[in-house]
């Protein structure tokens, strides 16, 4: 397919629709195209471009090197290296049965998930691990939606507002559901761009909900669930 195909964000919708626009944003990226640029195509903020590309390789004018210059042609074989993978990655998952966003729901939250206490619990800085998360726990469970809750965690110095805004409109949590945001100091062995939006909890207060997700997961971790 070439580089210039018109892509349209409209026709992508819930969780797939988010990875649609990620993949296409990290695309363009790719080919030099400005975050700016991005953004008024695709129809998304600046800020969410940047996080979604914060990783993609950008062409342009490279910098003299004293040496011969073999830095530069592993650095790049690295980088066809992994976006070979993902795409075949891409290809051997390919889209989810119902069944199987079931199974790998309850998997994530085997990892993430609190697992005590009488609510469904989960912690993530990645986007798209919240993303999955609360399209998982909205597809297969009855929710009370004014019941969730998002708690962020978020470094003194970085923009809240603008966090706050980025999980609401990622998550479908309204900010008058958000909790009062935890404030850490600033970590100067970090980046300051690496959690530019901070990391985010997601709540949802219910014994018996919590009860039947760690149903799912005690399933998925016995010795009957794997393969022989």
């Amino acid at each position: 397919m070439s580089l210039e195909h018109t892509f349209d964000y409209r026709l992508f919708v819930g969780y797939r629709g988010k990875v649609g626009l990620q993949e296409e944003a990290r695309r363009l990226r790719a080919t030099g195209m400005t975050m700016p640029d991005i953004a008024e195509k695709l129809g998304v903020s600046r800020s969410s471009v940047s996080l979604w590309t914060r990783d993609v390789a950008v062409p342009g004018p490279r910098r003299r090197r004293v040496s011969s210059g073999r830095p530069n042609r592993l650095h790049d074989a690295k980088l066809a290296e992994i976006e070979r993978l993902r795409a075949e990655g891409l290809a051997r998952i390919g889209q989810l049965s119902e069944r199987e966003f079931l199974v790998a729901g309850a998997a994530l939250y085997a990892g993430e998930g609190g697992k005590n206490g009488a609510e469904v619990h989960f912690t993530n800085a990645d986007p798209r691990m919240i993303l999955f998360f609360c399209t998982w726990l909205r597809r297969f469970f009855p929710l009370d939606e004014s019941r969730l809750r998002l708690r962020l965690y978020l470094h003194e110095g970085l923009d809240l507002d603008a966090a706050e805004r980025y999980w609401s409109d990622l998550t479908g949590i309204p900010r008058r559901q958000f909790h009062c945001a935890y404030r850490a100091e600033p970590d100067p062995t970090r980046r300051k761009n690496k959690y530019e939006f901070g990391c985010p909890a997601v709540r949802y207060g219910s014994t018996s909900l919590h009860r039947e997700v760690m149903g799912l997961v005690g399933a998925l971790l016995s010795s009957d669930a794997i393969p022989g």
